[in-house]
């Protein structure tokens, strides 16, 4: 009855949470249209207001190194925790490194084709911002590249805003707590609290959001004109098309190959989530619903009770191709575009970064400002641009990574043999309906999941 009780308050705060965002939702998109309205008014006058957008991805660069080091922390204490069940746990975080690694390099492949930001020509005093963090740009040989990931002390990584040594001590970190066992867990507890409080004033920050949208792209369109929204329309509907592309092609292909189960079916079946999602703008929504449904169509109990909790905090597919895409789409409109090797290694820091970057609006924009920094400094300013049509991908993103947990957790069951075939099949014909009134009453999901489900607010889907 607790757990049943719990999951109501979670679900009811969640909702309370969303409405509050839908605010700031609305407030953004009011700020675009205003800001476009100006660059296209005033264009000269526009150009001025880039500080706005300049001061916002400030306060974003301010929290990445806390955000980072909380994330990847808990992250690992949660991967000790999920390995301990054996297989399943073992399999799973397996196989979510796997597909995220597939959707970051489908995010580089087609943010290649595509070139999103090679129509903008920015001014000099649009990049001027950039400009003096390309003065403390990376180090110039691989030699000193290596020897910079490597922090003075211990917490100057957090000091000098230094993200790769940032990272280095969340991994010390993390496995320094793995291996004191259960005296580690304090300290674990900590950081949570820490997190937490990390991101809460995230929280707060992105409430700035509409200003900063607003001047960045009041900025952008005064400077390039019709090109900025061309250039904006080009990543918008080239990201919704590849995580389309890749829900029903790789996630697809992939169910129908290992469990013969049609995706479209799987999908038709979770229709009430999907749409619970489009109104809350937040996959975690749907989350005691994702257990109840997956143990329904024949997963179970212990499979479910694993793989879907960390698989919101792990496989974010949507997050993923949404990282990369993004970050070309920077690099092209601030006219650096990223070498191949530099895409490669900032593939390589997207898989890590991003592993629980879901839990709060902005992570997946600390992410994406992180994985800037690491590798051209003087790219990080153009993150404002992605500000204004962040929100716009935000339910692509949730979509798509509540997609991929839901096959995820079939084709696990399936591999782990807790899987049964023929009651999914009658399932998905509706000859077992899913009883909306025993949701929470028919033992769904009784069993504590072996990782904690993340905090509410994903819209990254997060996260975002």
């Amino acid at each position: 009855m607790v757990w049943r009780d719990d999951f109501h308050h979670q679900e009811a705060n969640v909702a309370a949470r969303r409405d509050k965002t839908h605010y700031l939702y609305i407030a953004v998109i009011a700020a675009v249209l205003l800001g476009i309205a100006v660059g296209f008014a005033a264009p000269s006058a526009a150009v001025e207001l880039k500080p706005l957008g300049t001061g916002f991805v400030n306060l974003i660069k301010m929290m990445i190194s806390p955000v980072i080091f909380c994330t990847i922390v808990l992250g690992i204490g949660s991967v000790r925790k999920a390995a301990k069940v054996g297989a399943v746990g073992g399999l799973a975080l397996g196989y979510f490194t796997a597909m995220s690694t597939v959707a970051l390099a489908i995010g580089l492949v087609v943010g290649n084709l595509l070139e999103p930001g090679s129509g903008l020509q920015l001014t000099e005093a649009v990049r001027h911002a950039g400009e003096a963090q390309a003065k403390a740009g990376g180090a110039e040989s691989t030699q000193e590249f290596l020897l910079g990931i490597v922090p003075t002390t211990l917490v100057s990584a957090f000091t000098g805003g230094e993200v790769l040594q940032t990272l280095l001590v969340a991994l010390l970190c993390g496995f320094a707590l793995q291996a004191m066992g259960a005296a580690g867990e304090p300290v674990l507890r900590g950081i949570g609290h820490v997190q937490k409080l990390v991101f809460r004033i995230l929280a707060m920050i992105m409430w700035v959001a509409p200003v900063g949208a607003f001047g960045a792209i009041a900025a952008v369109v005064g400077a390039t004109g019709i090109d900025a929204l061309k250039s904006l329309a080009v990543i918008m509907i080239g990201f919704y098309t590849t995580c389309l592309l890749f829900v029903f092609v790789v996630l697809g292909g992939l169910l129908r190959l290992c469990t013969g189960i049609s995706v479209f079916g799987l999908l038709r079946y979770l229709g009430r989530e999907f749409l619970l999602i489009l109104s809350t703008s937040s996959s975690e929504s749907a989350l005691p619903r994702l257990i109840a449904k997956m143990e329904h169509l024949g997963v179970s109990k212990p499979v479910v009770g694993i793989t879907v909790p960390t698989g919101y905090s792990f496989n974010l597919d949507g997050t993923a191709i949404y990282l990369t895409m993004a970050s070309l789409f920077v690099a092209e409109a601030m006219g650096e575009p990223l070498a191949l090797g530099e895409q490669v290694s900032l593939l390589l820091f997207m898989i890590v970064a991003s592993k629980g970057a879901a839990g709060v609006t902005g992570a997946g924009l600390a992410t994406l400002a992180g994985g800037l920094q690491s590798h051209r400094p003087e790219l990080v300013d153009g993150v404002g641009l992605i500000v204004g049509i962040d929100r716009f991908m935000s339910e692509a993103r949730a979509l798509t990574n509540f997609a991929g947990n839901a096959v995820a957790t079939v084709l696990i069951g399936t591999w782990t043999k807790e899987f049964d075939r023929e009651r999914a099949r009658e399932v998905l014909a509706g000859q077992l309906a899913f009883d909306e009134t025993t949701l929470t009453d028919d033992g769904h999901g009784t069993e504590a999941p072996a990782v904690p489900a993340p905090s509410a607010g994903d819209k990254t889907g997060v996260p975002a």
